[in-house]
């Protein structure tokens, strides 16, 4: 007689019982690691945000943000707005709007439903900073930065991360000497048009000393994702200009 285990219907069923019991644990682990997980993203975009404003622990050649334990308390100290953004013009004061996914909102254009573009108005040294989060695409995967613009839309500061970009090639993105060009780069032309900021490999000016030509020096062996971040600042920054000119009419 065979045995009862060696049946097709005994096979079927422990198969039906494992993937059941399987994905009753990963659905509890889930369950179990979300807010860790929630808490992790709000620390590292209230990081990202600080950041780019200036409020961060860089030495002289690294990058490092704030503590995780004491980012929620400085974020509430320099950040005095979030407002969401809709219709070019309507801002609306929003506590939430670090929370706003990018991403989503990018495909939620594509599809025809109206984006909302999260801003973050900051204060420091007496200088109020407004700060947009954008998302575009490198050589291999998503890039991503948080800008901080003065009210005429000239950079004041940057983030730039990316999720698969080549190490010590496009990767570099993150790193201090290519962040901080940046800094004072204008976004409008002379005729204040906007503009971007182009990532240019043929660049007259290594020590980035010239603010309004609107480019910076490239990463040498990184074009397409310096073409990419460059696309990324034109198309998602453009987004926030007739914002922009509420605050100087």
């Amino acid at each position: 007689m065979s045995n009862k285990t060696d049946s097709n219907v005994y096979t079927v069923l422990f198969a039906i019982g494992m993937v059941v019991v399987v994905g009753a644990l990963l659905a509890f682990v889930a369950s179990s690691l979300r807010p860790k997980i929630d808490e992790n993203k709000r620390i590292e975009k209230q990081q990202n945000i600080l950041y780019a404003m200036g409020v961060n622990e860089n030495d002289e050649s690294s990058a490092v943000f704030v503590a995780d334990n004491v980012v929620g308390e400085e974020f509430k100290k320099y950040i005095t707005k979030q407002l969401v953004i809709t219709e070019g013009t309507n801002a609306v004061e929003d506590e939430q709007a670090y929370l706003i996914d990018i991403k989503k909102e990018q495909s939620n254009a594509k599809e025809g439903i109206e984006r909302r573009l999260p801003l973050f108005v900051g204060e420091k040294d007496g200088n109020t900073f407004y700060v947009a989060p954008i998302r575009g695409k490198g050589l291999w995967d998503a890039v991503w930065a948080y800008v901080a613009m003065d009210n005429n839309m000239v950079v004041q500061g940057a983030y730039f991360d990316h999720k698969g970009e080549t190490a010590g090639l496009g990767a570099n993105i993150k790193e201090r000497f290519f962040m901080d060009d940046f800094i004072g780069e204008h976004l409008k032309d002379a005729s204040g048009n906007f503009a971007g900021i182009a990532i240019s490999k043929s660049n007259g000016d290594p020590l980035n000393e010239e603010k309004t030509d609107n480019e910076v020096d490239a990463i040498a062996g990184a074009t397409i994702t310096g073409d990419g971040v460059a696309a990324m600042i034109k198309s998602e920054l453009k987004l926030y200009v007739p914002y922009f000119k509420t605050l100087n009419n």
